[in-house]
């Protein structure tokens, strides 16, 4: 089951964080969440998993920023979500992958228990200016059903940035 955007709105503050929150982002099964000012990019041509990747930070001017094909930009969203009791599933904007701008291709599955910042995985298939405080993107929450653990790891619970991939610290 998915909860309903008047749903949502009556579980904040009790089962679902996210803030800062503004109704007119509230759909009716979703709610938009809106790209941060910050992107990381890697700088190395192969990427590595076994290792930690560099990667150098990138601001969004005002007039916005122009993303190249092909190159992988990781952003995130203004706002913290989170829960202990639902599932969250993050979806990019219909109108934003209109323009050809895909946004969490991969990893659109949260786990119950993550709080945090959602760190978009962002690539476009041709040219595109992008601007930072816009609907980017949306979230919604499945319910659970049986037992269940709530998200604990280290690796990017409570995150307060952009992440990189943390992937090469299951190899040590």
């Amino acid at each position: 089951m998915i909860l309903s955007g008047k749903e949502i709105k009556n579980k904040l503050g009790k089962e679902i964080i996210i803030e800062p929150f503004s109704e007119k982002q509230l759909n009716p099964n979703s709610y938009n969440l809106k790209l941060h000012n910050e992107l990381l990019v890697y700088d190395e041509t192969v990427l590595d998993m076994k290792k930690q990747n560099k990667a150098k930070k990138i601001i969004i001017p005002d007039e916005g920023l122009v993303l190249e094909p092909g190159k992988l930009y990781l952003g995130r969203t203004i706002e913290y979500t989170g829960t202990d009791k639902y599932v969250p599933m993050l979806e990019g904007r219909s109108s934003v992958g209109r323009l050809g701008l895909f946004i969490h291709v991969t990893a659109g599955f949260g786990d119950v228990g993550f709080h945090g910042y959602w760190t978009l995985e962002i690539f476009c298939v041709q040219p595109i200016r992008i601007y930072s405080g816009i609907e980017l993107c949306q979230i919604y929450y499945h319910s659970i059903e049986g037992d269940y653990d709530v998200y604990s790891s280290g690796k990017y619970q409570n995150n307060q940035g952009v992440q990189p991939s943390l992937l090469y610290k299951d190899f040590e």
